[in-house]
This record gives C-alpha cells, structure tokens and sequence, in this order.
C-alpha cells in the first residue's frame, strides 16, 4: 500500500470518529476533522476547511433524516434561524481568502473556548442533581416570533423514559448568534455546530438533545451557501474530501443511532472534553507553538 493510499484510509478512520461525536453534539464533525487535517496531515488550512464543507454537507444529510424522524429537530426553529446563518455563512466565505492561516487559527480557537462557558455551567448543575432538561420548559412570555410561527416543540427521551415539552425564548438575540455562527463556518470551514447550538441551549432555551438534532439539519445547508464559493476558488481537492466525506457520513449514521439513549449531561460532557482539547491545540497553532 503506497502513501497516498494509506492516508485515504486513515483520513476515512479519523473522519468516521468525528463524524460520530459531530453527530452526538450537533457539531458536524468539521470542528474536529480541521485541526486534525491541519495538525497532523499539514494540510493547508483552505484546502481542509473546503474538504470539511463538503462532509458537513454529508454528515447533515445522513444524520438529519433520522433525527427528524424521531422529533428530536425542530424543523420551525431550523428553517428560521438558517436564513441567518446562511447569510453569515456566504459573508464568510468571500472574506476567507483575504486572512492569514495564523489569524484563522486563533479565531477558530476563541469561538471554541467561549462556548465552553455556557456548557461548563450546566454540567456543574446537573452533577449537583439538576438535570436541565429533565423537567418540561415553557416559557411564560414567549414573544411575537415564537407565537407566530409556533416554535415551542417536544420530543419523546429515552434515556429518561418521558416526553420533554419546551418553550423557546429571546429568539432575536438567537438569531444574531446564529449569523455569527454562519459567518464562522464559511470562514473556517466548518459547520459551526458549537455557535448553533450554544444559540439553542443557552440562549434560547432548548434541550441540549432537541439544540444538537436541529444543528445537526441545519450545518448542511449553511456549508452548502459556502462551499460553492470554496470551490469556485479551487480550495476543494477531491482526494481530501472525498475520504473525510464518506467517513463522517458513516460516523454520523453510528452517532444517531447512540444519541436518543445517553444522557444531556453524557452530551454535555462529550462536548465540553472535546473542544477544549481542540481549542487548545488550534491556539497554540496560531501563536506558533505547536
């Protein structure tokens, strides 16, 4: 077996387990399967970010249709707050070509780290014996938006043997969360699961398994907005892409089929372990230190 062909076969190896975990948190697999690409392969960061957008845009596809099937998505809340992040995610990538690898590392780096705050808060709730999405949430004053176009949802756990009923709330300042959120996938190359679901959990009130399952419908869309541009460019080589795109799509498929049965705070956990390592590694690429 010659190089090239081991690194198909690694980069597929590598894609399907951040495929998977993308799956579990909403994230796309991007967010992991960069810094990997970038790391440890050298590739450059335009060519792997053009690589991730495709995958995203395969990882969406094989794990939304599941979740929407089981009612885990809210389907309202993804189609509104993708014209945002569509938005964002074409702004992006026409400004992608004009930053330095340096500077997209440490941006990479500090949206990852500021979506560690929120989850860290809830993780420690929940170890003290309050599961946040274990008790039904509807909010008392729901506003315009939420009321019009019937946003509240619900969605049948599991894992805690019961249907969770939600109210969604502060839905405008969600909405500017999420073009922020398009605006870092189409610059960095990925599906922005992090800012998304940050945007569902956090902000607007969701559970963590209905924020991650609608991310998880919405990142395909918003890297396709960017992806045409990337490839416009030449920043998509078929033989990166097409590895870490069947990889992550199988990943993602395997990742569904675990996420309705483990816990929010197995979730929580999951997600807060794997960002900080990331974000730590894509800093200290950035500053030159790795």
């Amino acid at each position: 077996m010659g190089p090239y062909e081991y690194q198909f076969l690694l980069l597929a190896a590598i894609s399907f387990v951040a495929g998977a975990i993308g799956s579990l948190m909403g994230l796309g697999g991007g967010i992991i399967i960069v810094p990997v690409m970038t790391l440890f392969f050298h590739i450059d960061f335009r060519l792997a970010a053009g690589a991730s957008l495709i995958a995203i845009i395969a990882t969406s596809s094989g794990a939304a249709v599941t979740y929407v099937r089981s009612h885990l998505s809210n389907i309202r809340v993804g189609m509104f707050l993708e014209i945002l992040t569509t938005s964002g995610a074409i702004s992006g990538a026409l400004l992608a070509g004009r930053f330095a690898d340096s500077l997209l590392f440490i941006a990479f780096s500090l949206i990852l780290v500021y979506s560690l705050f929120p989850n860290g808060r809830k993780i420690l709730e929940a170890l003290r014996g309050r599961e946040p999405d274990a008790a039904t949430t509807v909010a008392s004053d729901p506003g315009f938006l939420v009321k019009a176009l019937k946003l509240d949802g619900r969605y049948y756990d599991e894992s805690l043997g019961k249907e969770i009923v939600y109210g969604v709330r502060r839905v405008p300042l969600g909405a500017f969360v999420m073009y922020l959120a398009g605006l870092a996938s189409g610059l960095l190359g990925i599906g922005s699961g992090a800012f998304k679901v940050l945007a569902m959990d956090s902000i607007m009130g969701m559970p963590v398994k209905s924020s991650t399952a609608t991310s998880n419908m919405m990142i395909g869309v918003t890297a396709a907005a960017s992806a045409g541009i990337y490839f416009l460019r030449g920043d998509i080589d078929p033989y990166i892409a097409a590895p870490v795109a069947l990889g992550i799509l199988a990943g993602s498929l395997a990742g569904t089929r675990i996420m309705p049965r483990i816990s929010s705070l197995s979730l929580r956990i999951i997600f807060f372990a794997v960002i900080a390592v990331i974000s730590i590694q894509m800093l200290l690429r950035g500053l030159g230190l790795a």
